[in-house]
């Protein structure tokens, strides 16, 4: 920015789809933009009008959109009652919430906030602080004489990072709505991102709040800790109006677990606002590193998400090496039956033409017919590429999902051994051990298929090779039936023989793939959960062995995706009692109504750290613009004292602020600690300018606040309102709608931004903010208007409708 208030156009962009509502959002980290157009599409746009990518849901509407503080995910919320996390570039939702709303029901999702809170940092700093200062530390670089905590280094120490990746999905065979999350390895990669040490520190969370007032808590992109359904009182009491509150403003500071919470009533006018303290005193004081936790949960959760798109993968192999076959075997069966000289079965024909070289009337139009040549192709063709794709999902793609399984819940089982029973962490080791038993079930029943598969295989290409020389027997002259003859002596018959019998109408992988009654379910894990002292992979290989034998045994069990769903089942369990720990350790503290007695128009909340100061706690400010008097603004400020995590007793004050020159507001936006950015326009529209406001600066005067009354009001340009006005130069554009991002390091350099949304809905322009504001000073007589300073520095634009 130059010094004469002019702003800097960082990038400007015409979309080809107008935005829908006020749903844009800017990426804090890059330089991304994401829209919803249609009402149900969303874009994501690169600076200078490039569609990076798009994401829609059938039938579905997006009411809410936000990008994660670091730039990795896109949340959306949509009509259907799910949250869907959007990965970085990409059109997949890898990632999906479904948020339960009033009794359990499906609500539609309105707000979405994220925040990021610091854990356990400063307690470690301190204990390295207190070590002494040894000659060999001087050896080290500056930027890790700090990294000394060895059980801090062991605790966060990855095993997974040293494993092959995990292998991406075929595109056809799954199911849900993660039938194409797993099928690219740039999904993969974003849905199982390595844990990183230097996040063990950070707690990442999402709020998200429905139409009919729920409150929904997620942390670690995924983990879901639950939904809240509040009504804020008052120190006067519960508020006047009734039914539901829903959330429209949330604020945070990474240092404090206290969040702020702005609620409005469901019904009536929005005459006020309830300022809500939030306490996440699961994150202020836990017994378990919440960053470890919430990690290898999630992990545990996307893994069996890939487990049971995995296993969907195999049954559809497994089905599409029988489907075909079935075809053409049934047509010539039902000739079979009809024969003169007394049914018989294809099995029984086929192993007949084998052992004395017959061919049945039957059989021989079967094959010549019927089946000839093309057939045959196809048959073999789909057998061999079923058992082969089967083959590979097994061994590349389901046992190294086990293998990384059993390492997570390793990892849980010693922490729930670490902490015992002493501290409520949400899990027990039994309750680990018995996920890690499934998990070893489903790792012999794994390997059972993988053998089977590769006995079947081996069957059927001696079965194919028999096959075939008898279609081409039959079907040549004689000299070349007497060539085809010769080749007999070659055929490994008992191979075809045993094919013939024990994999020509059956196949022994439906013991693991084929399907079971809901009566023989309900039954056998029935019996399986009533048997005590005996572990779930001792039943299973029991029933597998009285399988093998012919005797009756519990069918449900050796099923792949029984045992999947009863992993999931189980673990879902886990999940909910760690959820529901955290859960009771979420506080809400008495509400302040935010109001002057007037309709609100725009709003916006900031909340600010008081560690610098002796007093602990935090500072919320609550900006309002009436509806029916444009031109003021009202600021809230409540001190909210917080100890040991849990915020106390609040006391507001509150001033009002008046734009000079008849301007009016047309959005507000907390930028910092420091600047509240006001996007504002004449009368005659031809002069918008951004107004950046000091509200906490010393001479600005906060005078006690009285719900339903206004402050006493000052004006803009006095000597107690420190302000900067800034000035873009773009003829024919009248912005209606703001976005503000700080100054990101994340991923290079980017500075502090705003996005301007202009009045046809497709033009939008971001603008970079300055990284110091050179504040101006004097009284108003000592001041001229922003019009006519603007003129001056030929810097106010001329705007045409």
């Amino acid at each position: 920015m130059s010094l004469n208030g002019q702003l800097q156009l960082f990038c400007s962009s015409t979309l080809s789809v107008p935005v829908s509502g006020k749903q844009i959002a800017c990426n804090p980290v890059i330089d991304l933009t994401a829209t919803v157009g249609d009402g149900n599409v969303i874009y994501v746009w690169r600076g200078s009008n490039q569609l990076v990518s798009k994401h829609t849901e059938r039938n579905q509407k997006v009411d809410a959109i936000k990008w994660k503080e670091d730039g990795q995910f896109l949340a959306a919320g949509w009509s259907d009652g799910v949250v869907r996390l959007i990965g970085l570039e990409s059109n997949k939702a890898v990632h999906h919430i479904r948020v339960a709303g009033h009794d359990g029901k499906p609500s539609r999702i309105e707000f979405i906030a994220w925040a990021r809170n610091e854990t356990g940092r400063q307690s470690r700093a301190k204990k390295h602080d207190d070590l002494p200062d040894l000659p060999w530390r001087d050896l080290m670089p500056d930027e890790k004489k700090h990294v000394l905590d060895l059980p801090h280094e062991l605790t966060f120490l990855e095993v997974e990072t040293a494993l092959p990746k995990i292998s991406p999905l075929p595109l056809s065979g799954g199911t849900g709505d993660d039938m194409f999350v797993f099928s690219t390895a740039a999904s993969l990669e974003f849905v199982f991102r390595p844990y990183q040490p230097e996040d063990s520190d950070d707690v990442h969370v999402m709020i998200a709040g429905t139409a009919d007032g729920g409150i929904h808590l997620s942390i670690y992109d995924s983990f879901v800790i639950g939904t809240f359904q509040h009504i804020p009182h008052t120190a006067r009491g519960p508020p006047s109006s009734k039914g539901a509150f829903q959330l429209c403003g949330h604020s945070s500071h990474p240092k404090v677990s206290t969040h702020a919470l702005l609620l409005r009533p469901k019904e009536g006018s929005l005459t006020s606002l309830y300022l809500v303290p939030m306490d996440l005193t699961f994150v202020h004081k836990s017994p378990i590193n919440l960053s470890l936790l919430a990690s290898k949960t999630t992990t545990l959760q996307n893994l069996l998400r890939y487990l049971k798109q995995a296993q969907s993968h195999m049954v559809s192999e497994w089905k599409s090496t029988r489907e075909l076959p079935g075809r053409f075997l049934r047509g010539v069966q039902e000739d079979l039956e009809r024969s003169s000289k007394g049914p018989m079965t294809i099995v029984q024909a086929l192993y007949h033409t084998v052992a004395t070289g017959h061919v049945f009337p039957q059989v021989k139009e079967w094959l010549v017919d019927s089946l000839a040549e093309r057939g045959h192709k196809r048959w073999d063709k789909a057998v061999v590429s079923g058992l082969q794709n089967l083959r590979s999902l097994v061994h590349e793609n389901f046992l190294p999902a086990l293998e990384r399984c059993g390492i997570v819940l390793s990892r849980l089982l010693g922490l729930a051994r670490f902490h015992g029973s002493r501290e409520n962490i949400g899990f027990t080791a039994a309750q680990v051990e018995k996920l890690l038993d499934m998990v070893a079930a489903l790792t012999l029943v794994s390997y059972k298929i993988l053998l089977a598969v590769m006995d079947e295989l081996d069957h059927f290409t001696s079965f194919s090779s028999w096959l075939r020389m008898e279609i081409d027997k039959l079907a040549s002259s004689s000299a070349a039936a007497e060539e085809l003859t010769e080749k007999e002596a070659t055929m490994d018959n008992v191979k075809v023989l045993t094919y013939i019998q024990r994999y020509l109408m059956g196949s022994p992988l439906a013991v693991y793939l084929g399907d079971v009654t809901a009566e023989e379910r309900e039954k056998d894990w029935k019996i399986a959960e009533e048997s005590d002292g005996t572990s779930l992979l001792e039943l299973v290989d029991q029933q597998l062995k009285s399988q093998e034998r012919g005797k009756p045994y519990l069918k449900a069990l050796p099923k792949i995706d029984q045992l999947v769903n009863h992993l999931t089942g189980k673990s879902a369990i886990v999940f909910k009692e760690i959820a529901e720990a955290e859960k009771r350790s979420v506080r809400f503290n008495q509400a302040v109504e935010i109001s002057t007695g007037e309709k609100i128009w725009r709003h916006d909340i900031h909340l600010c750290s008081r560690s610098k100061t002796t007093e602990s706690g935090v500072t919320t400010f609550v900006a309002t613009v009436p509806e029916g008097d444009k031109n003021k603004i009202f600021i809230v400020r409540t001190a909210i004292p917080v100890a040991n995590g849990i915020s106390g007793t609040t006391s507001s004050s509150a001033c009002g602020l008046v734009l000079p020159n008849g301007a009016t507001v047309v959005d507000i936006k907390f930028l910092d600690d420091e600047s509240l950015l006001v996007l504002s326009q004449l009368n005659d529209e031809q002069s918008p300018a951004l107004v950046r406001i000091g509200y906490q600066a010393p001479n600005l005067t906060y005078s006690a606040y009285r719900e339903g009354e206004r402050p006493q009001t000052i004006d803009i340009g006095g000597a107690e309102v420190p302000y900067v006005p800034l000035f873009f130069n773009a003829v024919g554009f009248v912005p209606t709608q703001m976005e503000v991002q700080r100054a990101s390091k994340t991923r290079g350099e980017l500075p502090a931004r705003v996005c301007l949304l202009g009045r046809d809905r497709t033009v939008y322009k971001t603008y970079a903010l300055p990284d110091h504001f050179e504040i101006s000073s004097g009284t108003s007589t000592e001041r001229k208007s922003w019009k006519q300073q603007g003129a001056e520095e030929d810097v106010v634009m001329e705007n045409s409708q």
